[in-house]
């Protein structure tokens, strides 16, 4: 019996705060997404640094072999 009494408190206290994240995740979302493109464009552009810097020792190896 007290188990049973303990699910339903956790159903009591728990299912508010289910719904309130699953209203605010698409919120968050949109909130972060500038963060990440920024992310993305910090990325590509480290990337292509590293392919300039990179490109006289593959010039002189002879490209990338496989």
């Amino acid at each position: 019996m007290m188990g049973l009494l303990l699910w339903l408190l956790l159903l009591l206290l728990c299912w508010p705060l289910a719904l309130l994240a699953l209203l605010l995740y698409p919120l968050m979302w949109l909130l972060l997404l500038p963060f990440r493109l920024i992310g993305i464009t910090v990325d590509a552009v480290f990337e292509l640094l590293r392919a300039i810097v990179m490109l006289p020792a593959r010039v002189l190896r002879g490209g990338h072999r496989r």
